[in-house]
């Protein structure tokens, strides 16, 4: 009789547990997954944004100048004089070529104060 009593009354509720589970799911989502995404769509509208003439760096740390865009998503730099390399669009560093062109116009300014 206390074992049909028990079984009726059933356990402890699975809410809580669901709360955190659900919870931890979208913490991870707004600091793991959307800034990441944010960053890849940033990272696409900056390669396709750049264009000859730009130095920039890419992600393997070559520096170089963009001497020509390439119809197959490729783009030519010019790495020395009368040097040049093909690469992927992809391969272009946002973040260091954003920081490095800082660097360029702060050392500018400092020069031509």
């Amino acid at each position: 009789m206390l074992q049909t009593i028990l079984l009726q009354a059933g356990g402890p509720s699975p809410m809580p547990s669901l709360f955190i589970m659900v919870g931890m799911i979208v913490v991870m989502y707004f600091f793991m997954i959307r800034p990441q995404a944010k960053r890849a769509k940033e990272q696409k509208k900056f390669a396709d944004a750049i264009s000859a003439g730009e130095k920039i760096i890419t992600t393997a740390g070559i520096h170089g100048t963009i001497s020509r865009v390439n119809e197959d998503g490729t783009l030519q730099i010019e790495v020395g004089r009368g040097t040049f390399m093909t690469i992927e669009r992809s391969a272009v560093s946002m973040e260091l070529t954003t920081a490095h062109k800082k660097k360029a116009e702060g050392t500018a300014t400092a020069t031509a104060k």
